[in-house]
């Protein structure tokens, strides 16, 4: 696309200033004026404020309630709270409420109700599951405050569970799911609606309910809450009556709804309460960390340095790359010798400290004096030649320089030194770094050794002495080298005890349907992107959102679409954060655990789905109104709805973004990262599909997790990116080094990379898809156990082993002499002879 403040070509008025023959005079205030109107447009299109965005679990409790529902169900909390009232009145003589009842009252009505859903009558049971949900909903009815609302939930939760609500429950959604005629009639209708899921949205929203206010912890508590809440993880965890983890029953609800078998499934409650389930099981990122920190311990590792997401909130966000300049910095900016005086020069020059001015609002090197000639043509010099871009990274803003240099005055801001993040170093990288120095110093390695430092010079001994004691081995280190111990010496090493964890038992159960489960998920997120097309023959994820009857009014019209935007929103973000904890929980259990969900996504062609998702307006996704706070729930029990007008419809909240979009972003942004870590062959899948462009767009948002992630994307491809990218992309290449965490002799700012050899690439996943199965077979094909098992070969104790036969085989023993013993002819001469 042409720029309109581009330089001209040859031969026009704007470029026909270096003849030498003095015509470059009037050029030169068009090309300062064309520079500062780009650097206006470059700026004003970046106009973003710092977000204050705080990075956790989930949003708060009551956000994560009312996304729950969507606003065509509004209409059914009247229903709910109508079969309530008839159901009590009918069941409870007293003229008392619900809130006024005791304890034991309430138990007692609770115990009827679920005696009253073993009844044949389907419309029936679905007004007692409707009061049931009431209860769940707070009885709203009763009370004054949306707080007060959000108190008798928790309460009447805890309450439901315990009277054995969430198994009766259960066993009411196998019956839904296994429902022929229900998924029949969905088959059948040309377009499926939300009346099509009734029972199971009461159902789904029921437990949804119970298991997310079960699973929030406070301090004020009573220790009953407390054991119930461990009791409640323990049986959604484990099989317990032969049943499988209650998380499998809803990967398989998920997959068969992509099929196409059970289109009327809710899928956004599905994946909600898959979500809640799995962080409730497994935990979230403060029980992740906890865990880790546990691991180490127990295999004798050092502590960590950091915990990252603690690092990363103390940290400021990068002023977004100004697009327009960064693209042809060099060309657009007039030669020095043109920019006399002291106006031009120091424009010039804080064209150039803007690239490094990431992290200090207020430079702390610049100065109240004008720039001298020697310091423009420096900057010039600088801009020319990539050697000399590179060398200013060597000026991070965060370390003060000596006093001798740049006093600080007393007004400025000081800011903490040094980056934010230890280095670390791999075991790996420190062998390769002694391959090399020996290979040049004395002609031959050493192979792993990396304690003989013979023949060396001096600064080898105090580089490999640095290296070493940045030394990080992690946790997945460890067990790649027991797997590997494991798979050489079977016998010696006898059979491994693996822990039956939540986590463990998930995977085992996953285990053979996993790459169902990941195709599934991926069909629906691209379902949900909003860079997608819609197609006739994709799956239809709006089944639980759109009414039986369409809008007829243009308010209507406007409240749907809001509907259906906030209904996608949400579907990304319980995918977006359901696929990071498995991933986080699954490396953390065992490295190839991780290996092998992270192959099937990137086999369903996760990366280019992440980058399609990115690749729009994402400062508009982030700072998008799909919400109407007056529909939201607990405000819309309590308060009278208002007259909505397309004005409230459009005017949204007053939020300064949307915390689930924002939420999803750094979630897909972290699990890319998770894909691509020292992967070459995935990081190529980068390079091809030409993320860079794309994730760079991404920084206009001002949070400092979401670029951080992005930088990182960013730094593990930059090396196959070429010099002149890297050169037009020096104020992002700046960003990289101040806040992504140092390899100490990684190479990424300079491209020198001698492993980057396409052939390798496919061989790197083929190995690794060698190991994964290896494990898998190892661990989990139980036949196979029995191979390096002792054998009995005595005739006489295995003819004396007593068997255990079915009761059936004694009732035809006699027949079965017949047939196989007297009626068979036997040559006793060859039986001998075989032996």
């Amino acid at each position: 696309m042409d720029d309109p403040a581009a330089p001209g070509p040859a031969g026009s008025p704007a470029s026909d200033n270096g003849n030498g023959n003095g015509k470059g005079k009037p050029g030169a205030p068009k090309g300062r004026e064309a520079f500062r109107s780009q650097r206006r447009e470059s700026e004003g299109s970046v106009d973003c404020p710092t977000l204050e965005f705080e990075y956790g679990d989930a949003d708060g409790h009551a956000a994560e309630l009312s996304e729950l529902y969507s606003y065509t169900e509004n209409l059914e909390f009247t229903t709910n709270r109508r079969c309530f009232e008839e159901d009590f009145k009918n069941q409870v003589q007293d003229t008392k409420e619900w809130l006024e009842l005791e304890e034991d009252a309430q138990k007692t009505y609770v115990m009827g109700l679920l005696d009253r859903l073993e009844v044949v009558s389907r419309e029936q049971r679905l007004k007692v599951a409707r009061a049931v949900l009431y209860l769940a909903q707070g009885t709203f009815g009763e009370c004054d405050s949306e707080v007060d609302v959000m108190h008798w939930s928790r309460y009447n939760c805890f309450l439901l569970y315990q009277m054995g609500t969430f198994s009766a429950f259960l066993e009411l959604l196998h019956m839904e799911i296994d429902n022929s005629q229900a998924s029949n009639s969905a088959l059948r209708k040309p377009a499926v609606s939300i009346a099509d899921s009734t029972e199971l949205r009461v159902l789904l929203s029921v437990m949804y309910l119970m298991v997310e206010n079960i699973r929030l912890e406070r301090e004020i508590d009573p220790r009953g809450w407390r054991a119930a809440r461990e009791t409640f993880r323990t049986e959604l965890s484990f099989s317990t009556h032969n049943e499988e983890p209650f998380a499998l029953l809803l990967f398989s609800m998920v997959t068969k709804f992509c099929s196409g078998l059970a289109p009327h499934f809710p899928i956004k409650k599905v994946l909600l309460l898959l979500w809640k389930v799995v962080m409730f099981t497994l935990g979230g990122f403060e029980h992740l960390q906890a865990l880790k920190i546990q691991k180490r311990a127990e295999m004798g590792l050092p502590p960590l340095a950091e915990d990252s997401i603690q690092v990363v909130k103390s940290m400021r966000a990068a002023s977004p790359p100004s697009y327009t300049l960064d693209l042809g910095e060099s060309q657009l900016a007039p030669p020095p010798s043109k920019l006399r005086g002291r106006r031009g020069s120091r424009r010039q020059l804080l064209t150039k400290q803007d690239s490094l001015d990431i992290y200090n609002e207020r430079d702390l090197f610049k100065t109240e004096e004008p720039a001298t000639e020697e310091e423009e043509e420096s900057a010039a010099d600088g801009e020319r030649s990539l050697d000399g871009e590179l060398d200013l990274l060597e000026q991070d803003p965060l370390v003060p320089p000596p006093p001798s240099q740049t006093p600080l005055s007393t007004d400025r801001v000081a800011f903490p030194k040094g980056l934010p993040w230890a280095p670390k170093v791999r075991q790996k990288d420190i062998e390769h770094f002694l391959e090399m120095s020996r290979n040049k110093f004395i002609g031959f390695t050493l192979g792993q050794d990396t304690d003989t430092l013979v023949g060396l010079p001096r600064p080898i001994h105090e580089s490999v002495k640095t290296l070493k004691q940045h030394k990080y081995i992690s946790i997945a280190d460890i067990q790649i080298k027991n797997e590997e111990e494991l798979e050489k010496c079977p016998m010696s090493l006898g059979e491994e005890v693996v822990p039956e964890t939540p986590c463990e038992i998930l995977y085992q159960g996953m285990l053979y349907s996993l790459p169902q489960y990941m195709i599934a998920l991926l069909k629906i997120l691209l379902a949900a992107a909003p860079t997608s097309k819609a197609k006739t023959d994709s799956i239809n994820i709006l089944a639980d959102v759109l009414p039986e009857e369409m809008p007829i009014t243009v308010l209507q019209s406007m409240k749907l679409g809001i509907d259906v935007n906030r209904h996608k929103e949400i579907i990304v973000k319980s995918i977006s954060a359901l696929l990071l904890l498995l991933l986080k929980h699954f490396k953390l259990n065992h490295i190839y655990q991780f290996e092998y969900v992270s192959q099937h996504l990137v086999f369903a062609n996760c990366i280019p789905l992440i980058l399609k998702f990115f690749n729009q307006n994402i400062l508009s996704y982030i700072t998008a109104k799909n919400s109407i706070s007056v529909l939201d729930y607990p405000c819309c029990t309590i308060q009278d709805l208002p007259e909505l007008t397309a004005e409230s419809l459009e005017a949204g909240d007053n939020s300064q973004f949307c915390w689930r979009n924002l939420f999803s972003c750094i979630n897909l942004l972290r699990l890319l990262n998770k894909l691509t870590k020292w992967k070459h062959s995935r990081t190529m899948m980068l390079v091809v599909f030409k993320s860079a462009p794309i994730l760079k767009r991404a920084l206009k948002v001002k949070q400092a997790m979401l670029q951080l992630y992005v930088l990182k994307l960013l730094k593990i491809q930059t090396k196959y990116l070429g010099r002149q990218w890297r050169k037009s992309n020096m104020k992002t290449m700046s960003a990289i080094y101040q806040k992504v965490r140092h390899r100490m002799n990684d190479d990424w700012a300079y491209g020198n990379d001698i492993d980057a050899r396409p052939w390798d690439f496919q061989a790197e996943e083929c190995t690794l898809r060698a190991n994964i199965e290896a494990f898998n077979s190892r661990r989990y094909d139980k036949p196979q156990d029995s191979e390096f098992s002792p054998v009995d070969n005595c005739l006489q104790s295995v003819l004396g082993q007593r068997l255990d036969l079915p009761e059936d085989f004694y009732y035809s023993y006699e027949l079965w002499l017949e047939r196989e013993v007297f009626s068979q002819p036997i040559c006793w001469e060859e039986l001998l002879q075989s032996h």
